[in-house]
């Protein structure tokens, strides 16, 4: 009598690394059922076409997961209300999305029965590590199989053990590869290898055809955005809107170089126009409503929360703590922003808040004020200058 083979739920993107797992695995004695977790960048037809090659390439089962409203109240928000940025130019578009999508695939491991999980990620980048922390903190009791980085697979051979064996390739597969989600989308591979390359010009030029400079209007409650000219929306569908807009202008396009997971430098490009339009949007309004030392505070916290998000850490208690610090930051962060949209631009051309601090009944900077005298601003510049003064002088005597 055959054994029954053990079950495992394999994270899935239809793309060719997870399409090689499937078979292989099956040939290597696994029954396989495939987990695409949508966390945003994809149509109906994207996803009923990721279901088709799943079940081409020979999953027992496909499971889809609607994982969009969880990514941004998990992550998103507070990378908003952080204001984080790695590099100071890239939004973190793929770092927060694994984590979800390896939360969504123990789910389902779980609801299924499933003995391991198993990913398509290579030895070499982020996402390994990624999908392994949230492994063995969740679900310690669940083997974790990675048919690529074990082979240690090349994009090529991939390529022909799926023609080998009749299987669809991915139309894709030969190109740089890309990954697309609700906090944007990268491009990795070719190019990217090359500090001095360009990107290709259909990435990175901007439209020919952007629409005409036209503004918007943002609304704000508590750090969180609400609605665009006036209208409600909740967070994932906003996200996709402004990134639909920005699109059209060819707003938020960039190269990121930085430190990996790993400990070496990594190269990708990125379009990220909502991401890059609302943080930039939520910084200006906070502006208006933090003291300075909330702001500085939240700019060093914000660096530390991306670094351990972008290096898979998701789970270190010391994250729950700075999202408690940005919550209680971001009570007055109400209001509104208004952003001008051109092609390959946005600027945040006006901020306003119930909340503002910048009150024309107090003073007015290099005018008039309120609060104080001509002689006590002289007196207070003058108080001002003693350590500095000090110094000089410590250093004359030197």
């Amino acid at each position: 009598m055959q054994s029954k083979r053990p079950l495992v739920a394999l994270a899935f993107s239809g793309g060719l690394d997870t399409s090689y797992c499937v078979p292989r695995l099956s040939e290597d004695g696994f029954a396989v059922e495939t987990v695409f977790v949508n966390t945003g960048g994809t149509t109906a037809q994207d996803r009923a076409g990721i279901r088709r090659q799943a079940e081409a390439v020979g999953t027992l089962r496909h499971h889809e997961v609607d994982a969009r409203v969880a990514v941004f109240d998990r992550f998103v928000r507070f990378l908003i209300q952080g204001n984080v940025l790695r590099g100071e130019v890239y939004p973190l578009s793929v770092a927060a999305e694994r984590t979800q999508q390896a939360i969504s695939v123990i789910e389902v491991a779980r609801a299924i029965g499933a003995e391991a999980v198993a990913h398509g990620s290579t030895g070499a980048g982020n996402d390994q590590v990624r999908f392994d922390v949230a492994f063995r903190v969740l679900a310690p009791e669940l083997r974790i199989i990675t048919p690529i980085r074990e082979a240690n697979l090349q994009r090529p051979d991939a390529i022909a053990y799926l023609e080998s064996r009749g299987l669809p390739v991915p139309a894709t597969a030969s190109a740089y590869s890309i990954n697309r989600g609700l906090w944007g989308t990268t491009y990795g591979g070719g190019w990217t290898h090359d500090t001095w390359a360009g990107p290709p010009g259909e990435l990175f030029e901007p439209p020919a055809d952007a629409p005409a400079p036209a503004e918007i209007v943002i609304g704000w409650e508590r750090g969180v955005p609400v609605s665009i000219d006036g209208v409600a929306i909740d967070g994932p569908t906003l996200v996709d809107q402004l990134g639909d807009l920005c699109a059209r202008y060819g707003v938020g396009r960039g190269i990121h170089v930085g430190e990996t997971a790993l400990g070496i430098k990594g190269r990708i490009g990125f379009e990220a126009g909502a991401a890059l339009l609302l943080i930039q949007a939520h910084r200006e309004l906070e502006k208006l409503v933090l003291t300075k030392w909330q702001a500085f505070w939240k700019d060093q916290l914000g660096r530390f929360y991306g670094d351990r998000l972008h290096e898979g850490q998701y789970f270190d208690p010391a994250l729950r703590d700075i999202e408690a610090m940005f919550t209680s930051s971001q009570q007055r962060v109400t209001g509104e922003t208004r952003v001008r949209l051109s092609a390959g631009r946005s600027q945040v051309t006006g901020a306003r808040s119930p909340f503002s601090m910048m009150d024309p009944a107090v003073a007015t900077y290099g005018e008039e004020n309120r609060l104080w005298t001509g002689e006590e601003a002289r007196d207070f510049s003058r108080i001002a200058a003693i350590p500095s003064l000090l110094a000089m002088r410590a250093g004359a005597k030197s």
